[in-house]
């Protein structure tokens, strides 16, 4: 951890030109993560008004998250496999979505440079990931339980790939990390990534695990005694 603290005891505030880098693209990025979070919460409640809140919560993140990345997996960074395989790289491409890669590879690099770790994790995820998001969210307007099964996978596929991303680099003491800005520092990297890391891809993929559990568990435990009541 000793390459982590050092950069943090130069990260200040007074930096005039540290804070010289909340560009246009910077904003854009932040006003369409809002967006989409308002985005999800007005289609929970229309498109699930007699669901449980445990329902319209998954929702939401899936929305905002995993249709976020849904959309993210397709789009975003369906863009990023593309600009990161048979010899391509974010920082030698050019166009809008190699400018939002390289808004977010300057505080890490390895979006930048093409990272096998981080380009095989990201075929996963746009190929395998952001279907099986947009399945989810049509099972949960159906009201479909075997939603269940398919959440456990996701929420698996998700701490995983988390898991991934991040433990190898810090393993190693960060190095393609950033911290000497305060936006990159805060905003990319604790707010996006570790903050979101354990908030949206480990406490909440772990919480929806259990509830889904408690949900396939239940029911075949009725099935082999029907005198077990549903919770």
């Amino acid at each position: 951890m000793a390459n982590l603290q050092d950069p943090l005891q130069n990260v200040g505030m007074d930096n005039p030109q540290a804070l010289q880098v909340f560009t246009a693209t910077s904003a854009y990025s932040l006003l369409a993560v809002a967006a989409v979070g308002l985005v999800a919460a007005t289609a929970s409640k229309i498109l699930l008004r007699r669901a449980s809140w445990q329902d319209k919560f998954t929702f939401i993140w899936l929305v905002r998250i995993k249709a976020f990345d849904g959309m993210t997996h397709l789009v975003l960074e369906g863009s990023f496999v593309y600009l990161s395989t048979f010899g391509r790289t974010v920082d030698a491409s050019e166009g809008m979505f190699s400018e939002l890669w390289k808004e977010y590879a300057r505080a890490d690099a390895r979006w930048g440079i093409a990272d096998p770790n981080v380009v095989s994790l990201e075929i996963l995820t746009v190929l395998g990931g952001a279907p099986l998001c947009f399945y989810i969210l049509k099972q949960l307007v159906e009201n479909d339980p075997a939603r269940h099964y398919w959440i456990i996978v996701l929420c698996t596929a998700e701490l995983y790939g988390g898991w991934m991303t991040w433990c190898p680099e810090w393993l190693i003491g960060s190095p393609s990390l950033d911290i000497s800005n305060p936006l990159y520092l805060w905003v990319y990297l604790v707010m996006l990534t570790p903050g979101i890391v354990l908030c949206r891809w480990v406490l909440i993929p772990l919480w929806l695990m259990v509830d889904s559990y408690g949900h396939i568990a239940g029911s075949l435990r009725r099935m082999k005694d029907p005198k077990v009541k549903e919770d």
